[in-house]
């Protein structure tokens, strides 16, 4: 089986990695291409990426290339993880917003339109090289944001499914609240990625006992504070929503407090530094612990999980993946790509049957949703009047002063990126 990461020059990777060294058994990989056009970091990466299969004794070949269509060619499935612009862009993206009252942050509000802008057009691309080599690959898609990219992807007509690792994050802490194992946690996953709520907590799969009400009763003010959200609010929801939900439920609050502290960018960037100096140490052959401030926790478990079920059909039964709706949310367009529960096998995701929303959520997924519209029609098409009603349509902006300001300063901040600007 071969696989290709496109962005294999990240520092996420080392985790990657270590997941399918870790669970060879379950996605047996002969050969592993790491792809990135960041030549010196590549080689860095790709060195311990084969000290750390070396370690574990896994039998597979790694190849870094900065040529996509000699990596992508012949391979089974493409794991993109790209990121337009790097941190430079993602500094940007988390910085202008607040200029203008608004959450800065690089997958939601302006800083998530940006980013989409700027990456689109270059997932397109690449899985249009993967469709002209090798039809038939699968291509995972981990690139934010995930649902306006693979919206893209599908509506593009390509075998695409995306990943998020926040599900997975909430299904390993609940696993250790309850003190089973980790595959003994079903989700009721509700929403759009980076928009979800934990309605339901169940062991053994679907029919199993909701718990969540008692993992809110016995935990909630330490779910709460993982959230950085109040317990009463909480308790009044009845639901663990993800913690990027705190842009909309204490939208103020966070922008004030991201006026006064460094930005996650900048924070990421020196990280990546330290990390890179590390991945050049001959002797490293594990994944640092430092890694795990990076973010993506339990990443390489999800897309290990996700590649065996489309690949072989093995993998966890049911997992939490971004897919096209085609009727499962009756208020959302069949076309929109939702993060929900779904059989996954070599057919792809199909998603299991679902209760109703609850209006309170169900109302903002709406509303995000047409905004995840506009949005890949401005990524697609161009045009600063696309650009400026995708931002007047966000509830985190919604204002036309607002959404006025920052589409001039979304423009002139990446212009480098944008054909049409």
């Amino acid at each position: 089986m071969k696989l290709a990461v496109v962005g294999g020059g990240s520092t996420y990777t080392p985790e990657l990695i270590d997941g399918f060294a870790r669970l060879r058994d379950t996605l047996p990989i002969s050969e592993l291409v790491l792809v990135d056009p960041a030549a010196d970091r590549l080689e860095l990466v790709g060195g311990l990426a084969r000290r750390i299969f070396a370690k574990q004794g896994h039998s597979g070949t790694i190849v870094t290339t900065s040529d996509v269509d000699a990596g992508v060619a012949d391979a089974d499935a493409v794991l993109l993880q790209l990121r337009v612009g790097g941190q430079a862009a993602r500094l940007q993206d988390e910085t202008w917003p607040l200029e203008c009252g608004c959450v800065g942050q690089e997958t939601t509000g302006a800083g998530g339109l940006a980013k989409a802008l700027r990456t689109v057009p270059v997932v397109l691309d690449i899985a249009e090289r993967v469709r002209r080599t090798n039809p038939d690959a699968w291509i995972i898609d981990f690139t934010n944001p995930v649902g306006i990219v693979t919206r893209a992807l599908l509506q593009a007509g390509h075998k695409a499914v995306g990943l998020c690792n926040v599900a997975i994050g909430f299904q390993r802490r609940f696993a250790a609240l309850l003190d089973v194992a980790p595959s003994e946690v079903h989700l009721d996953h509700v929403g759009l990625n980076h928009l979800t709520w934990e309605t339901g907590v169940r062991i053994g799969g679907p029919e199993g006992e909701n718990l969540l009400p008692r993992l809110l009763a016995e935990h909630g003010g330490s779910i709460a504070d993982s959230l950085s959200l109040p317990r009463p609010l909480i308790d009044r929801l009845g639901v663990v929503p993800s913690y990027y939900l705190r842009y909309f439920y204490a939208h103020d609050e966070v922008v004030r407090e991201l006026g006064t502290k460094p930005s996650r960018a900048a924070e990421v960037a020196a990280m990546e530094k330290e990390l890179l100096a590390m991945y050049g140490d001959p002797a490293l052959d594990t994944k640092p612990e430092l890694l795990a401030k990076r973010g993506g926790a339990f990443y390489s478990e999800a897309a290990v999980d996700l590649a065996a079920a489309l690949l072989s059909g093995g993998g966890s039964p049911y997992q939490v993946v971004n897919t096209v709706n085609n009727g499962t949310r009756p208020f959302l367009p069949d076309d929109a790509v939702i993060e929900v529960q779904a059989a996954v096998g070599r057919q792809g995701a199909a998603p299991l049957a679902v209760p109703a929303v609850d209006p309170l959520y169900a109302g903002l997924i709406a509303n995000v949703t047409a905004y995840e519209d506009l949005a890949l029609q401005a990524a697609l098409h161009g045009g600063r009047d696309r650009v400026f009603k995708a931002l007047l349509s966000h509830p985190l902006v919604g204002q036309y002063e607002y959404a006025e300001a920052l589409t001039d300063k979304l423009i002139a901040h990446n212009r480098e990126h944008l054909a049409w600007a």
